[in-house]
């Protein structure tokens, strides 16, 4: 039995008996939602999330890419490995540096190897 977390994301097909699993667990999420590709997952029950984005410089009119990292909670039931998308949301701090959320996990498109 999952619940609603209040975002349009498709539940996990797993069940897992994470406390800190927003569809299974207590956790509650609110804020930012971030995409982004997962960079690693040493961590237990934790993984890094990068963010790439364009960042504008007005002085050369041009356009530089830059990125972010965000290291949130990898639940169970979502269980995003190295290289997946995934979908990430803001929630209390679950350690010194954990401060977010996977919420989906974009499934991979048949056929198209990259």
């Amino acid at each position: 039995m999952s619940r609603y977390i209040g975002v349009d994301v498709p539940e996990p097909e797993n069940v897992c008996n994470d406390i800190n699993c927003p569809f299974h667990g207590t956790l509650r999420v609110r804020g930012r939602i971030i995409n982004g590709t997962v960079t690693s997952h040493k961590m237990q029950k934790a993984c890094v999330v990068r963010r790439d984005f364009l960042f504008y410089i007005k002085k050369f009119k041009r356009y530089e890419r830059r990125h972010g990292t965000y290291s949130s909670h990898n639940p169970p039931c979502i269980d995003a490995r190295e290289g997946d998308k995934v979908t990430i949301m803001e929630c209390r701090p679950l350690s010194k540096t954990v401060s977010y959320v996977v919420i989906a996990k974009e499934k991979p498109v048949e056929g198209i190897e990259s």
